[in-house]
């Protein structure tokens, strides 16, 4: 069951209680993401997560870290386009400890000037990481290209120019205007009493103030665009991707089954045309990347300098397939029964709980029974899957990256395809 309170300052707090566990996932979901920066600030708000992790007034870093650890407990954090996360899981007898340590991480990390040093060489390592996997990379060059200009082509670690230039001032400010009560949802699921819990976030919590900073992201504005990074690479990178509906929109069901039958599965049809019948690529995956007014369709592969044409046209003619035909009824009723699969096998897990209430939360403001869930998708027909595509597969929508020995002309010319 799941209860809900509002503290005073605008923190929400949110629990669902799970009797039959002995561990507790809980997670502090902060509005805030590169999505609220700007070229200067580029990859300020994943690094404030790194920071509060390296000490508060009355916690080391070490002291952080072997807090969780002494208890078989488990804590991470990570930063998106919309939002940031800390979470910990850990026995449901260590809850009070949890939340302090959270808490003491958001309310009073010190921003050390020598530790923020320190902490720019871990970051400018981890673009650096990014940057020598073309797998992922071709994902950051992917986006800045399909989103042209808008804040969501940022990349969330930011750029070296950036991270090397952060002042402690600048990181305090973003942090202060936007680690706020009113910006903040503390999410639970475990076994646990949701009185206690609300007593035990007051306590901790009731100190910070209210009101975030009001960011003002427009809605991006996607054209299609292609783009190339020259790379001597063993195998091309290749991202076609087109606009899709958002977090929020009802259009989102049809879109996960699409997505399914397209290639978000290994029985997709891109996964067994180009993989297991021609045998072209080792990977090729679609993904939604969905976000609270806007979404994106991805379609990623790997493959060699001699496939990669042969390749880009086998994806738009599936693509348009999708948009002349009706999916089969066996393809439709796979899909369904794979998305209601995962989502009812994801429910055993007291993490995906906590993470469900909290995307719940921020996103629509109230529970989303599974039963409306699961209702929504069975709704889905194929004329709906196929009146999306028509709408997305459009080739003033569609853009094309790639990463590798792949030339300009390749993409000049594939985008004609649509």
């Amino acid at each position: 069951m799941r209860n809900k309170t509002v503290l005073d300052n605008g923190i929400r707090v949110i629990s669902e209680e799970i009797s039959h566990v002995r561990s507790v996932s809980l997670g502090v979901w902060v509005r805030c993401g590169s999505r609220g920066e700007n070229e200067a600030i580029n990859g300020v708000a994943h690094f404030i997560e790194h920071m509060l992790f390296k000490g508060t007034e009355s916690r080391t870093a070490f002291d952080i870290a072997s807090e969780i650890d002494s208890v078989g407990g488990i804590m991470n954090a990570f930063t998106g386009k919309e939002l940031t996360s800390f979470y910990i899981k850990i026995p449901d007898y260590h809850l009070p400890m949890a939340i302090d340590l959270l808490a003491d991480i958001l309310k009073n990390s010190l921003f050390d000037p020598e530790e923020i040093e320190k902490e720019k060489s871990v970051v400018l390592q981890e673009i650096s990481l990014v940057e020598d996997t073309p797998d992922d990379y071709i994902h950051d060059f992917f986006e800045e290209t399909f989103w042209n200009g808008h804040s969501l082509g940022l990349p969330v670690l930011g750029t070296r120019k950036t991270v090397a230039g952060f002042e402690t001032d600048a990181l305090v400010k973003f942090f202060t205007e936007r680690y706020r009560g009113g910006n903040l949802v503390l999410t639970a699921a475990g076994n646990l009493k949701h009185d206690v819990f609300v007593d035990l976030v007051r306590n901790a919590f009731e100190s910070l103030e209210g009101e975030p900073i009001k960011e003002d992201s427009a809605k991006p504005v996607v054209t299609s665009r292609g783009a190339v990074v020259e790379k001597d690479l063993e195998q091309e990178h290749v991202i076609i991707g087109t606009i899709a509906p958002s977090s929020t929109s009802l259009l989102r069901y049809p879109a996960m089954l699409m997505n399914v039958v397209l290639g978000g599965s290994m029985s997709s049809r891109l996964f067994q045309e180009i993989r297991e019948k021609r045998g072209l690529a080792y990977s090729i995956r679609s993904y939604l990347a969905p976000y609270r007014d806007v979404g994106m369709l991805g379609i990623y592969v790997g493959t060699g300098e001699d496939k990669v044409r042969e390749v880009i046209n086998l994806i738009f003619e599936e693509m348009n397939r999708v948009k002349r035909d009706f999916l089969t009824e066996k393809e439709l009723h796979s899909a369904k029964e794979l998305i209601k699969g995962n989502l009812l096998l994801s429910m055993e897990s007291t993490d995906n709980r906590m993470t469900r209430l909290a995307r719940n939360e921020i996103l629509f403001e109230r529970d989303v029974p599974l039963e409306e869930v699961v209702a929504n998708i069975e709704a889905v027909s194929r004329e709906d899957i196929r009146n999306l595509a028509g709408d997305i597969f459009s080739s003033d929508t569609i853009s094309l990256a790639a990463m590798g020995r792949v030339s300009e002309e390749d993409i000049t010319k594939a985008l004609v395809r649509p």
